[in-house]
Order: C-alpha cells, then sequence, then structure tokens
C-alpha cells in the first residue's frame, strides 16, 4: 500500500469524517438518528425522516442483499481504464440502510437479485480505505447488537 493513488478520492467531511475512520479500520459506521432511529448511508448532516441533527453512529455487520448492479465496460476517467469491466453494485443492509460499491469476486452470470453480499476493505493508501462488496458464500443475518 503507498500514499499513491490515481482515481478520484472522496471530500472528508466532518459529517463523513467518521465512516472513512471507521473504514480504515475495517469497520463500516453508518449514522444513526438520535431523534427517529433511522439509519442512513450516506453521511450527511440532517436526519431525511424527522430533519433532527442529532446522530450517533453504529457499526454495521456489512452484510446485506444485492438490489441492483451495472457492468461499465467505458471508462468515463482514464484512471478506471485498467478496472474495466467491473460491476458496480447497490446493497440493502440488514440495517434498512442502501449502499453503493463495487463488487468483487462475482461473475455477472451468477448475480441475482436479492443475491447476499458482505462488506470488504480495500486499503488503497495508507489514509484511504474504500467499501467493496462480495458474494456472501455462508448468509446469516443477524440481530443488530449496536441500537442507537
Amino acid at each position: 500500500m503507498s500514499t499513491f493513488y490515481d482515481k478520484p478520492t472522496p471530500k472528508i467531511s466532518p459529517e463523513s469524517e467518521p465512516y472513512w475512520a471507521a473504514l480504515r479500520q475495517h469497520k463500516l459506521a453508518l449514522q444513526c438518528c438520535k431523534t427517529c432511529g433511522r439509519i442512513r448511508h450516506y453521511p450527511r448532516l440532517i436526519c431525511d425522516g424527522c430533519y433532527s441533527s442529532h446522530v450517533d453512529w453504529i457499526v454495521a455487520s456489512g452484510r446485506g442483499r444485492l438490489h441492483s448492479w451495472m457492468v461499465a465496460y467505458h471508462a468515463f476517467l482514464p484512471a478506471f481504464q485498467l478496472d474495466l469491466p467491473y460491476i458496480l453494485a447497490i446493497a440493502d443492509l440488514e440495517e434498512g440502510a442502501r449502499v453503493q460499491a463495487k463488487l468483487h469476486t462475482a461473475s455477472v452470470s451468477n448475480l441475482h437479485l436479492g443475491m447476499p453480499v458482505r462488506a470488504i476493505f480495500e486499503n488503497v493508501t495508507t489514509e484511504l480505505t474504500l467499501l467493496g462488496l462480495e458474494p456472501d458464500v455462508a448468509p446469516a443475518f443477524h440481530q443488530l447488537e449496536d441500537e442507537c
């Protein structure tokens, strides 16, 4: 792992910093509204359910189900050319939030709606870890351990 990464990187805001810090520790953190209990992703200042700005963070299981996907055959930025083709997936997590990430170790011919997936963590630099997904060969939906 190096400090050089030739692809666009996220702009880390005060609202999203706990998310990125958790990814560096290979954990998936989600915001949980202190007022209504709604779990949300992507990190943001205001709850889209009750408009409260009071938030806690929970550590998610990282397990979910495939909601949708697309295969990228064209690189809109040159830095992604060597990655082609790749699968960009949307997954519904056990906790109720929806995430978008690159789907690794999967064949397009084996994908199906509702397929179990789990979070993986890609260390791209010493300071940046990205969320990824992969098929979950041993799915087990759990009860939430952390309540908001």
